[in-house]
């Protein structure tokens, strides 16, 4: 009997899971069936119902329905918990299991694809929403030099700086406050670059060293991406890799079997080429 999941979400028509899964299914011989599934604001609950009912055996969950993934799962992770938002539903005996794989995803992409450690460096996350919230635990558990979060809005920073601080201590600034400073990793976790725009950073904030890093993932650099290559940083990322990683994680918890990210990630940098 083929195992159905899917993402669902709104919008959900660009999403790139079912292709991802297919090629991990493909490679691992499994018989899967996965899909996209749309809901409007106020039936979430209602559509996944519905795919439970009709044999759905687990679910990714993109924006906006990560916070009521959370609250609809019966048992949580330690990193679902900690961020307070769902990416990965799984349904068994019964009971709906909520795990948030996102924040592993951003921490192999860096760590095991760019071959970039976290542990010891200072590290910079632009933003204070449910991006950053979903990534700071895993984050935190490689041991960074120092954490800073930097937000337009500092008491945003600041929430979630005290919400983190029992797996780690944060600090929380203004982006004004960034001007003449240094990090290791800089990472773009706002939705500027959605908008063509660029986060209001200082100058001076890349180095040689430095990757920057945007959550973001285009065709070409992002603004916050050429922003940095024209102060010289060491290495540019995009989240096309964090994207791949994040649904392999999802596949091990449902399937028990790790895929293999980057074949898949060159394919798809190949087709937005």
């Amino acid at each position: 009997m083929t195992d159905r999941y899917a993402v669902i979400g709104n919008p959900v028509a660009h999403s790139q899971s079912p292709m991802i899964h297919a090629e991990f299914a493909r490679a691992g011989g499994d018989d899967i069936r996965y899909e996209k599934l749309f809901a409007e604001l106020d039936r979430f609950r209602d559509v996944v119902g519905a795919f439970v009912k009709t044999g759905g055996s687990g679910l990714n969950v993109t924006l906006p329905f990560k916070s009521e993934a959370f609250r609809m799962s019966d048992e949580l992770t330690e990193r679902a918990s900690a961020a307070e938002a769902v990416n990965t539903l799984t349904f068994r005996d019964g009971k709906v299991y909520g795990d948030n794989t996102d924040g592993i995803g951003l921490v192999r992409d860096i760590v095991d694809n760019m071959d970039v450690s976290i542990a010891g460096k200072k590290v910079l996350i632009l933003g204070a929403g449910g991006a950053v919230r979903g990534v700071l635990e895993p984050l935190l558990a490689e041991k960074p030099a120092a954490l800073t979060i930097a937000n337009r809005t500092l008491i945003k920073a600041e929430a979630l700086a005290h919400h983190f601080a029992p797996w780690g201590e944060c600090r929380a600034v203004g982006y004004g406050e960034l001007a003449g400073q240094g990090f290791d990793i800089v990472i773009n976790a706002t939705s500027t670059s959605l908008n063509n725009e660029l986060p209001p950073i200082p100058e001076g904030l890349f180095n040689a060293r430095t990757l920057a890093y945007d959550m973001v993932y285009s065709k070409g650099l992002t603004p916050f991406l050429r922003r940095a290559q024209s102060e010289n940083a060491g290495m540019l990322a995009d989240g096309l890799g964090m994207l791949v990683e994040q649904a392999a994680e999802s596949y091990f918890i449902w399937r028990g079997k790790k895929p293999d990210t980057r074949k898949v990630t060159h394919m798809l940098r190949d087709l937005l080429s």
